[in-house]
């Protein structure tokens, strides 16, 4: 895997944003129409939303930017069915994830997403090969053929040589790598990345993003990016920015 620095544009970016027009005449993956959020406080009621709309096409690597407090990571958790809107309609893979129940919700994710988070939540006992085959073993798959579908999975990151290694034995740039393994284990439509790279150094950051990138366009992904770094971001399909309750596009 060839490294470049954040700020350079990747032949995976240029093609990015040469097949962004084509894109955009797919159906939506992600359709969100007057969403709200609004919670309680002890000096009120906070509404982080105020009648957000969001459309996002198959294909597409979105970044989110903004302020902290914005609510960039509670907008994701809404997309991804761990949180529910306040009012709106929020239409994920054709699916109305505003109404599922609990279990229903976890169906879902368990099926259609991939999550990334700044943290990389790997569980400390466990290897790294059996880190990544969990939501697999979750659907009910056999753990001899969850084992061999992450071993392919912990190759396609580069860290099939460090399969047996627990989370504590790992670097914080492999443990991202291992997170983001096991985010695409079970082929999902749509991978949300929360601050993937926020707590990684610049070198690192870059070599992740890479791979992020990579992934993106090998297995057909639709991806959604939340990042305080600009670089990274202008690497993305587009760019958004989350401000004033609403999402705003940038130049």
């Amino acid at each position: 895997m060839i490294l470049s620095t954040p700020a350079a544009a990747s032949p995976a970016s240029r093609f990015l944003r040469d097949t962004n027009l084509r894109v955009q005449q797919s159906s939506p993956i992600i359709q969100v129409r007057g969403l709200e959020k609004t919670y309680s406080t002890a000096r009120g009621s906070l509404t982080l939303f105020h009648s957000l709309d969001l459309t996002i096409q198959p294909g597409e690597l979105v970044a989110i930017v903004g302020q902290s407090g914005a609510g960039k990571s509670t907008l994701l958790h809404i997309l991804g069915a761990l949180d529910a809107p306040t009012a709106g309609t929020v239409h994920c893979a054709s699916t109305n994830v505003a109404t599922l129940s609990v279990r229903e919700a976890a169906a879902f994710r368990n099926r259609e997403i991939g999550y990334v988070w700044q943290f990389h939540y790997l569980l400390p006992e466990f290897t790294a090969i059996e880190n990544v085959a969990m939501p697999l073993m979750a659907r009910g798959i056999d753990r001899r053929q969850a084992l061999e579908t992450a071993s392919n999975w912990l190759r396609e990151v580069g860290l099939e040589e460090r399969s047996e290694h627990r989370p504590g034995e790992l670097s914080g740039g492999e443990q991202q790598r291992v997170a983001l393994a096991r985010a695409l284990v079970g082929n999902p439509r749509l991978l949300l990345a929360d601050e993937p790279t926020g707590d990684l150094d610049e070198s690192t950051a870059g070599k992740v993003f890479d791979l992020l990138e990579r992934l993106h366009l090998t297995h057909g992904l639709t991806s959604i990016l939340v990042t305080h770094n600009l670089d990274l971001a202008a690497r993305c399909t587009r760019t958004l920015r989350l401000e004033g309750g609403r999402l705003h596009a940038t130049a």
